[in-house]
């Protein structure tokens, strides 16, 4: 029997809802200290240069028909890839804590039962969402993604149709807005490739994914930035409230955070494969969500920043390492246990965004550390080649 493949708007309704996020949200307000103006600049060209690398990312699992660490072994040999397997894994657990309980205390602002209930019963859903399965979601997620479309474009009127703008305190660089917005789509770099390899059209699937997810996310960024800017607060809840929209304000919330963070759990149960062929993925993802419903209930886990610049000092240069085998170099490393030569690259650029990130540029931390560590990484694999053909 043929294999059941998704659409390409399968595809590009699964990354709507990536982008529908209230860790977006949340994320946009920070950059309210520069105004709508320079702001909004900085949200353009940093999800520009994101999504970019997010399709070129996307676009490598599609071609081989890879799974997102998988994908990662072409380029770090078939043992090499268990590393990057198991940190997937670890800040799969993290985001997923993270969305529910950024979910749950935003549901908790319009109804105050507790944010353990909501934390509870968002991780249900999200649960409901891993047994339905990805191939199969289909309808629940076309009647969901229409849902949430309404309701943003409803939310969005909320805050923008206020009188005039608040004085917003704090201080943030242009290219360190530049950099939080590049963030979001390369907190996805490690994961597109566990569904754009499922597309019945690789190359159309992609671009979908990777252009809606652009869109929505900006347009996020945006809400959450005119929220702190016009409605003079971050709280997103509050706002819907006086607004006298509670109940929808509810429904995005909840809605959101499940297509949301269904993505992250689904792709914890994918890496670890990569991990152990043992383990089996919807059990693990749905083991995963736990975990996320616990943290989300006993930990502070409001200001991801940081955990935002974590993740990109070990997945960027990973991208940038795979980018150069794949589109320049033509190489495939699967067939060995680890590439050393990959990982001292990989290494490289760790260290070099690692001290990017206290470098003022007005392109952030993430593009000249790909830019560079692609570059370093085409000149020592080439010299490798030449030393091993001397040999």
């Amino acid at each position: 029997m043929e294999e059941k493949r998704t659409s390409t708007l399968d595809n590009g309704l699964i990354w709507f809802g990536a982008g529908v996020s209230i860790a977006e949200i949340v994320t946009g307000t920070q950059l309210a200290p520069l105004g709508m103006g320079k702001g909004i600049l900085a949200i353009l060209l940093g999800h520009g240069i994101g999504c970019v690398l997010l399709f070129l990312s996307g676009w490598i699992g599609a071609k081989t028909r890879c799974s997102a660490m998988e994908t990662a072994g072409r380029s770090f040999g078939n043992k090499g890839n268990i590393l990057f397997a198991i940190l997937n894994v670890l800040q799969l657990v993290g985001w997923t804590g993270i969305m529910i309980y950024d979910g749950a205390l935003a549901a908790n602002g319009i109804w105050d039962i507790g944010t353990a209930f909501w934390a509870v019963l968002i991780g249900a859903l999200i649960i409901v969402w891993l047994l339905v399965g990805l191939t199969h979601l289909g309808k629940l997620n076309t009647v969901a993604m229409l849902l949430l479309f309404g309701l943003t474009i409803v939310l969005c009127v909320i805050i923008f149709r206020g009188e005039g703008a608040e004085e917003t305190s704090g201080d943030l660089s242009f290219g360190a807005a530049v950099e939080l917005s590049v963030a979001m789509p390369l907190s996805w770099f490690p994961l597109i490739s566990d569904y754009t390899r499922e597309a019945e059209k690789p190359f159309a699937a992609t671009m979908a994914s990777s252009a809606v997810y652009g869109l929505v996310s900006t347009w996020m960024f945006v809400i959450g930035m005119g929220a702190a800017i016009f409605a003079g607060t971050d709280d997103i809840a509050s706002i819907m409230v006086k607004a006298g929209v509670g109940i929808l304000g509810l429904v995005i919330i909840i809605f959101s955070t499940v297509t949301t963070t269904f993505l992250d759990a689904f792709s914890a149960g994918v890496s670890s494969l990569s991990i152990s062929k043992k383990l089996k993925a919807t059990p693990f993802a749905v083991g995963v969500t736990l975990l996320g419903i616990i943290g989300a209930i006993v930990l502070p886990l409001y200001d991801i920043t940081d955990f935002l610049y974590l993740i990109g000092s070990v997945f960027a240069p990973m991208i940038a390492v795979m980018i150069v085998d794949f589109y320049i170099l033509k190489e495939d490393e699967s067939d060995r246990s680890v590439s050393w030569v990959s990982f001292i690259c990989w290494l490289i650029g760790l260290g070099l965004y690692r001290w990017l990130l206290h470098v003022d540029t007005p392109f952030g931390s993430t593009l000249p550390d790909m830019a560079i560590t692609m570059i370093l990484t085409l000149i020592i694999k080439k010299l490798y080649r030449l030393l091993h053909n001397y040999r």
